[in-house]
């Protein structure tokens, strides 16, 4: 475990994937704080720090976004390309996390500046298992520089 508190930021519109990854990051002990919010416009405004989120005590930025793509209001690609204009967010590390494992979507997301792309499994035991590997390469080994 690392001796800072770290924060991912979780951004999917679906209700029953939110809860599953919480209860996925709490079975499997990850060292990290996760925070949900459910569409892009949201995440936008968490990471911007803004509206309801502007409380960084209690809304950290976050070390690692876990993103998911095909969302109403603004998509995961929306969302991506946002960040990389920001100078805060340019080399925050995001991982897509979705259920499309189309090709062109993949190609995008990497176009876009994903640094990794993940397709949703189906069970939460898989799930727990993903959420350990993250946890353990991205906020582990990786050195991630500290915003």
């Amino acid at each position: 475990m690392n001796a800072i508190e770290q924060h991912v930021l979780h951004v999917d519109d679906d209700p029953s994937d939110s809860v599953l990854m919480q209860q996925a990051c709490r079975k499997a002990q990850v060292s990290f704080v996760l925070h949900s919010v459910r569409d892009g416009e949201l995440a936008i405004e968490y990471l911007s720090g803004t509206g309801q989120f502007a409380d960084r005590e209690k809304n950290p930025f976050p070390a690692l976004v876990l993103l998911d793509l095909k969302m109403p209001r603004k998509t995961g690609f929306d969302v991506l390309q946002w960040m990389r204009q920001q100078e805060a967010c340019k080399v925050l590390p995001v991982i897509i996390f979705t259920a499309s494992s189309q090709e062109e979507d993949i190609k995008r997301a990497y176009e876009c500046g994903a640094n990794s792309y993940l397709v949703k499994p189906v069970g939460i035991h898989t799930l727990m298992e993903m959420v350990k590997m993250i946890d353990g390469y991205w906020l582990g080994l990786n050195h991630i520089l500290k915003l």
